[in-house]
């Protein structure tokens, strides 16, 4: 194949990948009058350029709109009609498709009843009737083009979204790279977390960041030495010293990034106690945010249940045990309380972490959710 022929190709599959907005034959217009020549001028004027459907009235625009929301680019509308009029159809078209376009035509020129219209409907635009038909044209093909860069900016919102969970996910195994013994250790973390929080009926924004933090809980280990990390006896005192220096280095690493400013103080306190003895800040009680609280059971759990390099993992069993007996001193009473209650799915979620986590992963639902 020669170059040029390799170049052109390559252009064309840019210009594939450049094109966010389909073209404009495959946008779906809802035209929505009682009365049928105005209708048929309607679908005149639009004809071969767009897909049409059509109701006479608003009652049965809401209802065309309803089992096609997910079809529907842009709707003109009618202001005067029978059982519903114009405005109140296009208020209400708002609440189930506030992105479709809306185009209301009517035959007052009363400026407080249009901004009132305007307002209410989140119009693109009125025009008066008897209206031309080239100049509604030139308005529809302007509202499908604002269509088009909304959806473009979803879909690129959606694109760096999934990027930045990508990262995050890359950053968390790599940490766990730096200790063949800790390997998919971050991830399990997160997800026994998730599993916790799920069953505290915590919001979707606290879903969310519990799943950033539990996949960072350990990045301020990147500045520990290896001999430190993977080190197969007892730590020094000096050692010991250094390790638990991570929290912190955590909290020193991501308080830059915006997006992540909410979590600092999370992957601070994951090794403080609720008696007071964890570190660095000595935190007692309530006083830990309960994002660390989760995060330090998932966390001593995993550890127990793992081997290392100076012992073999525990049984399940063991671990839960272990749980029991640090509740109130070490851990939360009453999330030690939940953790232990929960113990067969988070057995279960141990036994095969891939498998779990595509179940509880709250950005990776987001991020599907908003693929179309």
């Amino acid at each position: 194949m020669s170059i040029n022929m390799e170049n052109n190709l390559f252009l064309n599959n840019i210009d594939d990948i450049l094109q966010t907005s389909p073209s404009k034959a495959a946008h779906t217009v809802l035209l929505v009058d009682d009365e049928i020549n105005n209708l048929q001028l309607l679908k005149r004027t639009l004809r071969g350029k767009y897909n049409i459907l059509t109701a006479q009235n608003g009652k049965e625009g809401l209802e065309v709109l309803e089992n096609n929301a997910d079809r529907i680019s842009l709707i003109v509308s009618d202001h005067k009609m029978p059982v519903m009029e114009g405005t109140e159809f296009l208020e209400k078209a708002n609440q189930i498709s506030p992105d479709v376009i809306k185009i209301l035509l009517t035959g007052f020129s009363d400026i407080e009843i249009l901004t009132d219209a305007v307002n209410k409907c989140n119009l693109f635009q009125y025009m008066l009737k008897p209206f031309d038909p080239q100049e509604l044209e030139q308005v529809i093909e302007n509202g499908i083009d604002k269509f088009d860069l909304a959806s473009s900016k979803s879909l690129i919102l959606n694109d760096l979204r999934e990027l930045f969970y990508k990262t995050i996910k890359s950053i968390s195994s790599a940490l766990d790279a730096k200790d063949p013994y800790t390997h998919g250790h971050s991830l399990r973390v997160t997800l026994y977390s998730l599993i916790l929080a799920k069953e505290l009926g915590l919001n979707d924004k606290n879903l969310e960041e519990i799943e950033l933090a539990g996949l960072l809980h350990d990045i301020g280990k990147i500045a520990i030495p290896q001999s430190i990390l993977c080190k197969p006896g007892k730590l020094t005192d000096e050692e010991f010293a250094i390790m638990k220096s991570h929290p912190e280095n955590s909290e020193k690493l991501i308080s830059s990034i915006k997006k992540l400013q909410g979590i600092t103080n999370w992957l601070k306190a994951h090794h403080e106690k609720w008696d007071g003895t964890g570190y660095p800040g000595h935190l007692k009680g309530e006083e830990i945010p309960v994002s660390a609280r989760i995060i330090a059971l998932a966390d001593t759990y995993d550890a127990m249940t793992s081997t290392r390099s100076y012992r073999k993992a525990l049984e399940h069993e063991v671990a839960i045990e272990e749980i029991k007996r640090c509740s109130g001193t070490q851990f939360d009473p009453n999330l030690a309380a939940l953790f232990i209650q929960l113990g067969d799915t988070i057995k279960a979620a141990k036994e095969n972490p891939e498998e779990y986590y595509s179940k509880y992963s709250y950005l990776q639902k987001e991020i599907n959710s908003t693929i179309v």
